[in-house]
């Protein structure tokens, strides 16, 4: 068995954290463009009832010191929202009209 990367109270979510816990926002970026709209949209589907338990899950402790899984479940809560206006809007990984939109930052925030 693999070893779990959420908290337990998110178990029905760790179906999707091998894939959507990524540390930055240019990977989050890179994925949705990589992803299927059907791929999409079970991670939406899956994460979005979950998010305000994850949000309070996550603030229980500061962000300087969260555990991993908890630090996982907030880069699953920032992949969604990275995912939620291709999901809800656009109905397609690209945003509409944006030629060849790219995300490059320059520095991070952390987590």
């Amino acid at each position: 068995m693999s070893e779990r990367l959420l908290p337990p109270e998110f178990a029905v979510l760790e179906p999707f954290a091998a894939r959507w816990c990524l540390a930055t926002e240019s990977e989050r970026w890179a994925r949705r463009l990589a992803s299927s709209m059907d791929e999409m949209q079970s991670f939406y589907d899956a994460c979005f009832p979950r998010v305000n338990d994850a949000i309070d899950y996550c603030d229980r402790f500061s962000l300087d010191d969260l555990p991993d899984d908890a630090t996982r479940l907030l880069q699953l809560v920032h992949s969604l929202v990275m995912v939620s206006m291709a999901v809800e809007i656009w109905h397609q990984p690209r945003p509409i009209d944006s030629a060849d939109a790219v995300l490059e930052r320059v520095h991070e925030p952390s987590p």
